[in-house]
C-alpha cells in the first residue's frame, strides 16, 4: 500500500471498537430485541461483526448461522465454527443447497450458463438473508449485516441479499481497516488475511470482480469520497491508472440505487 493509503486509512482501533460496541448495544436496546443473529461465512467481515456483537451484548445474545452450499470451501466452514467456539456463541447450521436448487428448478435457471450465473449468484445471497430473517423473527433478534464501506461505495453487494440487515456496524470502515480491526479483536490471522469471497458460485473471488485489489482500492475510495479529490489527482497520488479510478466512479454512480430506499412519487 502507498504512503497515501497508510495515512488515509489510519485508525484508532480502541476508539473504533468502543464506538461500534456502543452503537450495537444502543440499537438493540432501543428496539427491544433479545439479541442479534449473524451469518458466519468464515470471512473477515462476518467474523469482525460477530466479535463486536459479543463485546456489546455478551455471547448468550448472539446467534451465528452457517449456511454452506455444495461449493462452499470446507476451510471456510471450519473457520466459522472455530470462531464461534472462540466467541462462545450458539450456532445453527442450515445447508442451503437444496433451497437454491429448488428455486432454480422452478425458475428454469441454469447457473452454469454465462448469462445466468450472476442472477443465480444473487439468489444464493437472498436465500441466506431469508434464513437469517427466519431466525430473527423466531427469536426476536436483529439481523446484523457485515458489509463494509469499500463494498458499499462500489455497489459490491446483493440488493436485498447481503445488503439487507437491521444494523450495519462496520459499514463505515474500509476493507483494509476491517482486516486490521480483526487482528485487534483477536480474530485468527487466517481469517483476517483471507482473500475476500462472497462464495456465490464455485471459485468465486472478490478481487476478480472489483476494479482494484482492496490494498489499492481503499486509498482511491478515501481520496475520491472523503477528500473529494479529482480522478486525475487520485491517479497521480495513489499511483493507480486513471481509467481504473474512473471505473471506480462509474461503479459508484451505477450502484446508487442500492444505497437508498426505492424511489416513490412523494
Amino acid at each position: 500500500m502507498t504512503t497515501l493509503g497508510r495515512d488515509a486509512l489510519r485508525l484508532d482501533f480502541d476508539e473504533a471498537t468502543v464506538e461500534i460496541v456502543g452503537f450495537i448495544r444502543k440499537t438493540v436496546e432501543e428496539t427491544g430485541a433479545a439479541g442479534v443473529v449473524v451469518g458466519l461465512s468464515g470471512g473477515v467481515d462476518s467474523s469482525v461483526a460477530a466479535a463486536l456483537c459479543v463485546r456489546a451484548l455478551g455471547r448468550d445474545r448472539v446467534l451465528g448461522v452457517l449456511m454452506p452450499t455444495s461449493f462452499t470451501p470446507p476451510r471456510d466452514m471450519e473457520d466459522a465454527r472455530e470462531l464461534a467456539t472462540q466467541l462462545g456463541i450458539r450456532t445453527e447450521l442450515v445447508n442451503i443447497q437444496d433451497i437454491g436448487e429448488a428455486l432454480f428448478g422452478k425458475l428454469g435457471c441454469d447457473p452454469g450458463k454465462p448469462g445466468e450465473r450472476m442472477p443465480a449468484a444473487n439468489v444464493w445471497a437472498r436465500v441466506r438473508m431469508v434464513v437469517l430473517y427466519y431466525y430473527a423473527n423466531l427469536r426476536n433478534l436483529l439481523v446484523v449485516g457485515a458489509g463494509d464501506r469499500s463494498e458499499a461505495l462500489i455497489g459490491y453487494f446483493t440488493k436485498h441479499g447481503d445488503g439487507a440487515a437491521d444494523l450495519l456496524p462496520i459499514r463505515h470502515l474500509y476493507k483494509t481497516q476491517v482486516r486490521e480491526l480483526a487482528r485487534h479483536l483477536g480474530v485468527p490471522e487466517r481469517i483476517a488475511s483471507k482473500p475476500s469471497s462472497p462464495q456465490l458460485y464455485p471459485g468465486h473471488r472478490a478481487e476478480d470482480e472489483i476494479p482494484l485489489g482492496y490494498e489499492r482500492l481503499d486509498p482511491v475510495l478515501v481520496s475520491l469520497f472523503d477528500r473529494r479529490q479529482s480522478p486525475e489527482q487520485v491517479s497521480r497520488l495513489a499511483g493507480v491508472p486513471l481509467e481504473a479510478v474512473r471505473e471506480v466512479l462509474r461503479r459508484f454512480e451505477r450502484s446508487g440505487h442500492k444505497r437508498v430506499y426505492p424511489p416513490t412519487v412523494r
